[in-house]
């Protein structure tokens, strides 16, 4: 019994894995939702279901492929999974995944600075510089803090998530029925809602390199398809759930130009004076919280290879001049990239990371899935 509930708490907490690696600032502000999916009509109730199902299907057989032929890192597995096209794949594979390293801590720098700039009033530019000082500073310096109460702060933006939105779907549950009922009276986009999805969908497939790792503490292959089903569930009813609170305020034509629709919705619903600042704490934390892993994750990458030429210099020091120097260097280049805004990052670089996802991962790995039926037949 004890061995089954050991493992079914594994199963879980690898589905709240998935659900922690999707969620961030983007998602918080509710900025991903509705430009993927909001911004479609009806369909939107639909989409965010669909989008989760596709990456359930792809990262189950990502974490089964890693426990079934114990590859661990992604490196390491990229090489198993691609097989004699390693030396491509895996090498535009870590191309992609630099390129996601740059976006991704840089819609953080933006969404805090966003939410800084609509909570005070504060000119956006100031907003980022202030946010990406405090991330250069807690990389450099916090690191293994914001590692040890992730899983924590994880929560607490849950918490707040549901403590915001709940109040407002069922104070704005009029809204939302005549949204709906609009939406339905009108022609809805049906192909370009499911592209939308298919992009939201696939820009996420770069999470594979961090689900691999994961892939070690399942008891057997399978218990990946039961995991990643369950996180299918967390995620695509947490997505509806944001999608509903949008529709609450949908009517309002100012929606349009929010960069933070998750503060627009509260200042214009129930608890404003209560549920705005909360918002906004837990906005900027969970955004400072993804951007600081990121950059610390390209500081490690950059320095592990560097550092090898003199090892003397780095014994007994716990930060070397080096990794002060490449994280500032990429907290100035992410800096520099969220100026573009949070809302041009959203629509437009992470639609160009999917679409350098489809052939490094997409094709690749429904080529695979075909031809070795699911990992079930040996490909020489």
């Amino acid at each position: 019994m004890n061995k089954q509930a050991k493992t079914s708490s594994m199963i879980l907490g690898i589905a709240f894995v998935w659900f922690t690696t999707h969620f961030g600032g983007g998602f918080a502000s509710g900025a991903q939702i509705y430009t993927y999916y909001v911004k479609y009509g009806i369909w939107c109730l639909l989409m965010p279901v669909l989008a989760m199902l596709y990456n359930a299907v792809f990262f189950a057989y990502c974490l089964r492929f890693a426990r079934k032929h114990e590859v661990y890192d992604y490196r390491s597995y990229n090489n198993a999974f691609y097989g004699r096209f390693a030396p491509i794949f895996s090498n535009l594979f870590e191309v992609l995944y630099l390129c996601v390293m740059c976006v991704a801590p840089a819609v953080a720098f933006a969404t805090g600075g966003a939410t800084l700039s609509t909570l005070t009033g504060l000119p956006y530019l100031l907003c980022t510089l202030l946010i990406g000082a405090f991330i250069f500073i807690v990389a450099i310096f916090g690191t293994d803090l914001v590692r040890k109460v992730a899983s924590v702060l994880s929560v607490c933006i849950i918490a707040g998530l549901l403590v915001v939105y709940i109040p407002n779907i069922i104070a704005g549950s009029g809204a939302i029925a005549q949204t709906v009922h609009a939406m339905t009276a009108q022609p809805a986009p049906f192909g370009k809602a499911l592209y939308a999805a298919f992009l939201y969908g696939t820009f996420q497939l770069a999470n594979v390199a961090v689900f691999v790792q994961h892939a070690k503490s399942f008891e057997k292959p399978n218990d990946a398809v039961k995991s990643m089903g369950i996180g299918w569930i967390i995620n695509a009813l947490l997505m509806v759930m944001v999608v509903l609170g949008l529709l609450s305020v949908c009517s309002n034509p100012d929606i349009v130009n929010q960069s933070v629709p998750t503060l627009f919705m509260v200042q214009n619903g129930v608890g404003n004076n209560v549920l705005t600042p909360l918002i906004s704490i837990l906005i900027i934390l969970g955004a400072v919280s993804t951007a600081v892993n990121m950059v610390a994750a390209m500081v490690k990458r950059i320095c592990s290879g560097l550092e090898k030429s003199r090892p003397q210099q780095t014994q007994g020091r716990k930060i070397t001049s080096r990794q002060i120097a490449v994280a500032l260097i990429c907290c100035i280049v992410d800096f520099g990239i969220a100026q573009f805004g949070l809302l041009t990052l959203i629509q437009k670089a992470y639609s160009a990371l999917a679409y350098l996802a489809i052939p490094v991962i997409l094709i690749p790995y429904i080529v695979h899935m075909i031809a070795t039926r699911f990992d079930t037949k040996q490909v020489k």
